[in-house]
């Protein structure tokens, strides 16, 4: 068992942010003594669950209609991987835009340290579009996709 100071430091939530996660009913079994709550591994997997889904870029609102459907049992399985199915794919989605700004960001970072080093931008302006160096063209190439 935790309390709710462990548990904001395991995950770097402020304290408020778990009391407003419990206001909203997403640790329906937590343990109370006193006005001590008393978090188990149950409520930290739940607490996984609602950052992994927050991080995909779900709402409160969703995040809640997820438990809701958790509580129904085996008859919410389809909707809730079509749930997860959908956040997979806006995650794989805002990895290929993080690549492509990514291999921009190393391909300026090559750029300005050869420019510095040269004084100038005239041999690397002589390479572009196609053909600078091979590591760096498939920077170029992704970054300009």
């Amino acid at each position: 068992m935790y309390t709710i100071g462990q548990v904001s430091a395991m995950f770097s939530l402020p304290v408020s942010t778990l009391r407003y996660y419990d206001k909203e009913g997403f640790f329906p079994n937590l343990e109370r003594k006193g006005n001590i709550r008393y978090f188990s591994d149950n409520e930290l997997e739940a607490l996984r669950i609602i950052e992994c889904l927050k991080k995909s870029g779900l709402e409160i609102k969703d995040i809640k209609q997820f438990f809701i459907w958790v509580s129904e049992g085996s008859s919410s399985y389809e909707k809730r991987k079509e749930l997860f199915e959908t956040r997979k794919s806006a995650v794989e989605t805002e990895i290929q835009e993080l690549q492509k700004t990514l291999s921009l960001l190393k391909f300026k970072c090559w750029y300005y340290e050869t420019a510095m080093k040269d004084g100038n931008e005239d041999t690397i302006n002589a390479m572009l579009p196609d053909k600078l160096p091979k590591n760096i063209q498939k920077l170029y190439d992704k970054g300009h996709e």
